[in-house]
């Protein structure tokens, strides 16, 4: 039978592959193991521990301080069950994270594990999507940050911020300072080393974990069963979309494995640490939500960042504890921004190493610093901060993350039929049954966000697409390099 070649095919000039091999060429496992101890990029400092804070202080955070408010009114006191929804769904995918960055422990994270098992193109979305999630992330991070430092200053003096210094001007306001300055302030504690970066993070989450642990100590002792009816007001649609709106606040997993390329022994503790992570923070999280939501109505919620402040003063007739409460949350959101900020410079690091971003987003310094990439990345988000408003972008980052996390469920079952072989320092219990139920939760979650939260997510695809197929795909390593196997 006589070969058919698509025009693409045949217009390919020689030397360049063709277009669908372009597509689909994979990055050998060997070759991205290879990158990540040849001592020319990243050094490895950490251990378990600073491998799990940098989780936990990713994880920790968001969902409580910024999101509940917001997922309280739209699951009324099911939130808890929304946590624990989003949880079993993130934790599908933690379990293949662990399998995978116990495999190949490349600072890409799931763009890396897609790179060696499904191809450039998919790889490329992943990574794009990641962008968005971390970017936009840090961004909606550094707002909640701004308010409260507002809540603390008014708490303790009676005086607020200027409107015009907590908003940009589509906002009504001139710009979000407080925003710009917590994700300045991350990029100095960035540049000084990562082994510096990762003890000023260990102090924070020691700070938040222990407010938290006070919250849940004070609120229950205010709960009632009355605040628990009705249990599911909107029934299950508000649980799932609750939950799917609470997804975003269980990304942190993802950070500990952009550290994997600084990992002392990445094969043992990066699976440790995911996991333990993951668990600790669900706990914490289902904790929270239950003492919240029992003590207080779930109607009297209102869509703002301070509802746990909030609650500590009502319980205890006395803002102290709220003020407590305040200023811990500065800490623990300045930790988040820390984190994250750090897992979007990795995410870069290894998308340039591969050609398809600019190199200078790979290239280190002595101390094994991308300190152009931190200094680039942490001003644009800065600048997308302080002006821009985040909207639905910002709920966009869901359906980022579960797109991610959906393909490093694939990447699991693709290495398990294709590299048997591979040494496997932690396997997913129950695959392939696990990976699979893994990529149907996170499916469930992406199509329970609104058509609005879909169309801001298919505008930032195409913008992704326009930049990979303008400068990535033509500038990849693998341009010249015949199209192999995993």
């Amino acid at each position: 039978m006589v070969d058919q070649k698509t025009p693409a095919d045949a217009a390919a000039p020689v030397g360049v592959p063709a277009l669908r091999e372009r597509l689909t060429r994979r990055k050998p496992v060997e070759k991205l193991v290879a990158e990540t101890s040849d001592g020319t990029g990243l050094q490895r400092h950490m251990g378990f521990w600073q491998l799990s804070m940098i989780g936990i202080g990713a994880t920790l955070g968001t969902g409580i301080f910024v999101v509940l408010g917001e997922a309280v009114p739209v699951a009324g006191p099911a939130v808890v069950l929304a946590f624990v929804l989003a949880g079993v769904t993130a934790l599908f995918s933690a379990l293949a994270y662990a399998e995978m960055a116990g495999m190949i422990p490349a600072s890409g994270s799931a763009y890396s594990y897609s790179y060696a098992t499904i191809g450039e193109f998919m790889a490329w979305v992943c990574g794009w999507c990641l962008m968005l999630t971390y970017g936009v992330s840090v961004a909606a991070v550094g707002v909640g940050w701004g308010q409260y430092i507002d809540e603390l200053l008014h708490l303790t003096t009676g005086l607020s911020l200027p409107g015009a210094v907590l908003a940009g001007p589509l906002e009504g306001g001139v710009v979000n300072l407080p925003a710009a300055i917590v994700v300045l302030l991350s990029m100095f504690a960035l540049l000084a080393g990562v082994r510096e970066s990762s003890r000023v993070n260990a102090v924070m989450v020691a700070v938040k974990v222990a407010i938290l642990v006070m919250f849940v100590a004070i609120a229950i002792t205010a709960v009632q069963d009355g605040n628990f009816a009705p249990f599911m007001p909107m029934g299950m649609a508000g649980v799932s979309a609750a939950g799917a709106t609470l997804f975003f606040s269980y990304i942190g997993f993802d950070s500990v494995s952009t550290a994997s390329e600084e990992a002392k022994n990445p094969q043992r503790d990066l699976p440790r640490a995911i996991m333990f992570s993951m668990i600790l923070v669900t706990a914490i999280y289902c904790l929270v939500a239950f003492a919240a939501v029992g003590a207080l109505d779930w109607t009297g919620f209102v869509d703002g960042e301070t509802s746990l402040a909030g609650i500590l003063t009502l319980v205890t007739g006395t803002p102290v504890w709220a003020v407590v409460f305040a200023a811990g949350a500065v800490l623990a959101l300045a930790s988040v921004v820390l984190v994250v900020l750090y897992s979007q410079t990795r995410i870069l690091y290894a998308m340039s190493r591969d050609g398809l971003i600019p190199k200078a987003f790979s290239t280190v310094d002595a101390k094994g610093t991308p300190r152009a990439n931190t200094v680039i990345t942490s001003v644009f988000i800065a600048l997308l901060a302080a002006l821009v408003p985040l909207g639905p972008l910002a709920d966009a980052t869901s359906i980022g993350t579960l797109f991610a996390f959906a393909l490093v469920n694939v990447a699991v079952l693709v290495l398990r039929r294709t590299r048997p072989d591979l040494p496997r320092a932690f396997r997913v219990p129950g695959a392939p049954v696990t990976p699979v139920l893994g990529v149907l939760a996170c499916a469930y979650l992406m199509f329970s966000m609104s058509p609005s939260v879909w169309a801001a997510f298919g505008a930032w695809l195409v913008v992704g697409l326009a930049v990979y197929f303008g400068y990535g795909m033509r500038r990849s390593a693998l341009e010249r390099v015949p199209a192999s196997g995993v």
